[in-house]
């Protein structure tokens, strides 16, 4: 691999990304029409769905992403796993999940996103997320700003509400945990909002929530995304000790987190 300066965000360019982010989007929309998912769905050993749009999507983005960027490895959810003894001298990695979201997809529900981030020193540095039903892509540079972009529009920079009274929170559809309640309890929430997919992390980065707790386990590609769009507008992910989330642990699976926009 190149040197830790040519791995910088600085030396990416996220049109690019964001143009792969939409293709994939692209192709999901055209099996999201099949009128049968039945024949292109199959149970993953954790007995997860998996559908012909997600091997899809991680054709595209995989190939896309080797293509521009060959010197830097990829972690996809739907990819061969690296072991960790290889991985965990990696510098910046690309940690893609080709359709976070796969439940809502199959419920036709739209709230299913393209996720796609750059991974740097442990950290998310750099963050596309585009919602294909939705015609929305959000995207972040750590350090540079967040911004949102719905269909044939110009983007317009988004940002935390960075207040800490009255808040809303956003929660799962799918994972909804009493946990989660408990955790909340000393925050002044007023409103909770659901939502599936990363879009909870895009709402709290637009300042249309304000807070996102999620109990349990996830996956380092389903957060990673979400987390450099929220950094870069201005709010951050925190772990069960109040540090900010890290990636490329020696197991991918997530812990709790809290997500703030203040």
């Amino acid at each position: 691999m190149s040197s830790t300066e040519s791995l910088l965000p600085r030396s990416i360019d996220v049109t690019s990304i964001n143009e792969l982010a939409i293709q994939a989007g692209i192709k999901i929309m055209e099996i999201y029409g099949y009128e049968d998912f039945s024949s292109i769905t199959q149970l993953k050993a954790d007995q997860s769905p998996l559908t012909l749009a997600d091997h899809e999507s991680d054709e595209i983005i995989t190939a896309g992403l080797q293509s521009m960027y060959p010197q830097i490895p990829i972690i996809s959810e739907e990819g061969k796993h690296t072991a960790y003894e290889i991985r965990k001298d990696w510098t910046a990695f690309w940690l893609v999940d080709p359709l976070d979201g796969t439940k809502e997809f199959i419920k036709r529900n739209g709230a299913f996103t393209v996720n796609i981030a750059l991974i740097v020193n442990k950290q998310p540095v750099i963050g596309v997320i585009y919602a294909p039903v939705l015609q929305t892509l959000y995207y972040g540079m750590v350090g540079t700003g967040a911004f949102k972009q719905e269909e044939k529009q110009e983007p317009v920079a988004i940002q935390v509400n960075r207040k800490k009274n009255q808040l809303t929170a956003v929660g799962s559809r799918s994972h909804a945990d009493p946990a989660e309640e408990e955790v909340l309890k000393p925050y002044d929430v007023v409103e909770t909002i659901s939502i599936g997919s990363s879009l909870k992390f895009c709402l709290v980065a637009e300042g249309k929530a304000d807070i996102y707790y999620r109990h349990g386990p996830t996956m380092e590609w389903d957060t990673a995304a979400g987390q450099a769009i929220l950094t870069a507008a201005g709010g951050k992910v925190l772990d069960a000790s109040g540090d900010i989330f890290t990636y490329n642990k020696l197991s991918l699976v997530n812990g709790s987190f809290l997500c703030q926009g203040f």
